[in-house]
């Protein structure tokens, strides 16, 4: 695996999301922000930061609204695993402009989030990873417009996190704040069906202190 990829905080991630939150609460760009790398999300329960081995991949590399995500094995030149920061802020920004529920503010507005877009050969697509309706349990991930309210953002959950930096990754969408709707993988990323088998959504069990790896995650850069 020759592909360049460094460790990012949780945070992290909204620093390379493109574009800022203005004073009236909407998101904009600068025209002198540089292009962002591409994301790399990663299941704790497959890899490392060192070694993240499998991550967040379009399936099939098709740029179109309802095409699911599953996790591939890292590749330099696969453009299903081109995915950039959209909009990032924290939770209350993004409820300022709209984008989540009073109530996800609420609970979640002083951590970050973000929107993730497919950008297949670098060019984006204006898909962003989401779910096709709210939140619901075992409900999968897909592209969607990222101009869909609450279930194209995606909150990192800092509060469970664990000693060695992963954390649980939160639809927007969700109606459930005691075991909210988290990202979820189901199954052995290297088998051979692992193309078709998409990430999901489901409760967030255990939470805080005893969360299975298949629903922590880490974020690099790459």
């Amino acid at each position: 695996m020759s592909i360049k990829i460094k460790s990012l905080a949780a945070a992290g991630l909204l620093t390379i999301a493109v574009g800022g939150i203005s004073a009236v609460g909407a998101f904009s760009a600068s025209a002198a922000t540089p292009a962002p790398p591409n994301i790399a999300v990663f299941s704790a329960k497959f890899g490392t930061a060192t070694n993240p081995n499998f991550i967040e991949t379009v399936s099939h590399g098709v740029a179109k609204a309802g095409q699911p995500t599953v996790l591939n094995r890292v590749s330099d030149s696969y453009p299903g695993q081109r995915i950039i920061g959209h909009r990032g802020g924290l939770v209350s920004d993004f409820y300022k402009a709209g984008l989540v529920s009073a109530k996800v503010n609420q609970h979640y507005g002083s951590l970050n989030a973000a929107q993730l877009e497919y950008a297949p050969n670098g060019v984006p697509s204006h898909l962003c990873v989401g779910l096709k309706a709210t939140a619901y349990q075992n409900e999968s991930l897909t592209l969607q417009s990222c101009d869909t309210p609450r279930t194209t953002v995606w909150i990192i959950d800092t509060a469970d996190k664990t000693a060695e930096g992963y954390f649980p990754i939160l639809n927007g969408s969700t109606t459930d704040f005691a075991h909210p709707y988290a990202m979820t993988y189901y199954g052995d990323p290297s088998h051979e069906d692992a193309a078709d088998k998409p990430i999901r959504i489901a409760h967030l069990l255990n939470n805080p202190a005893h969360i299975d790896d298949n629903q922590l995650w880490g974020v690099l850069k790459k």
